[in-house]
């Protein structure tokens, strides 16, 4: 399937960053918002990524280990093609349209890739609310960090061309896509993804069954809940646990430091929504409830310029 135009639903830490990065590797991009509140809360997010490009790029005239491999090819590029990067930096940020309207995003969309909140009625509301505008050949992705394509493939219609493409962070550096089907994805719908993973400077990683939290968040997910279950239990503060770990592994970032990054809004609904949660006594629910407290505060990460930090 030849893939052009591409929509992102929700505009969040990861929907901006798949939005800009399809862009700069060539795609019609739309993102596609619930309010005009939503899409000014998400203009912001992508000037700050069209930022970050644009220096990452700059800063590898002189230093090869600012490389980021979503960017480029390698760390060897001619200044003046990394001038031409950088402008195209900029008429990627310039195109993407943002919207409201289901018919203008999805009415003529090869690719969905949805990155709405972790929440499972949410995703349903979406999905069969753009059932009837998808044109018959479009491809609908799911960047869920933990929720299984197999749950929601009912809710689009269309379960054969319905699967998960999950990004990691910071996505022009950490640039790893994890596809994952369902029993029912279709093969031709599963290798097309694959293919746009890598198109847009990805490295795409194959799942062969479906995996909760799939191959990354299966190893992040318990490391940063053990974190927060090390500060909801009053053990030491969020300084103090970073320290462990960056001290004690070399790690670039502590667990704190990542889940601003991750954003307290979905590590909230990810723990919220467990089990374990539902009892008020629990540890789960002590997290919830200091996450909870800080999204309320407006501290709900780096893009909001604090979360456990501040980056104002």
């Amino acid at each position: 399937m030849d893939i052009q135009n591409i929509t992102v639903a929700g505009g969040g830490v990861l929907g901006s960053q798949i939005a800009l990065q399809s862009a700069y590797k060539g795609f019609a991009v739309t993102l596609w918002l619930r309010s005009e509140g939503s899409i000014e809360r998400t203009r912001p997010k992508l000037e700050r990524l069209r930022g970050i490009y644009r220096q990452s790029l700059a800063a590898l005239k002189t230093d090869p280990k600012a490389w980021c491999r979503g960017l480029t090819d390698s760390a060897d590029v001619p200044a003046e093609k990394i001038d031409e990067l950088i402008a195209r930096v900029d008429a990627a940020f310039e195109g993407i349209v943002l919207t409201t309207d289901a018919a203008e995003a999805f009415g003529d969309t090869d690719l969905v890739i949805e990155a709405i909140a972790e929440v499972m009625d949410e995703k349903d509301a979406f999905y069969t609310s753009i059932k009837d505008v998808l044109p018959e050949r479009t491809i609908l992705c799911t960047n869920s960090s933990t929720l299984l394509p197999s749950a929601m493939m009912d809710f689009t219609g269309r379960p054969e061309k319905f699967l998960a493409l999950h990004f990691a962070n910071n996505i022009w550096q950490n640039n790893t896509a994890e596809v994952m089907g369902t029993a029912k994805t279709g093969e031709e719908s599963y290798r097309a993804v694959v293919d746009f993973a890598r198109a847009i400077g990805m490295i795409p990683l194959e799942l062969k069954k479906e995996q909760p939290g799939y191959l990354l968040n299966s190893m992040l997910v318990p490391f940063l809940n053990s974190a927060e279950a090390l500060l909801a239990n009053g053990v030491a503060d969020v300084e103090t646990i970073d320290a462990a770990w960056t001290l004690g592994t070399g790690a670039p970032l502590g667990p704190f430091r990542i889940l601003d990054i991750v954003g307290l809004t979905t590590a909230y609904n990810i723990v919220a929504a467990s089990p374990a949660a539902q009892d008020p006594d629990s540890v789960a629910a002590r997290i919830a409830a200091l996450l909870k407290q800080r999204i309320d505060e407006g501290k709900t990460g780096i893009n909001a310029g604090e979360g456990f930090y501040s980056y104002r």
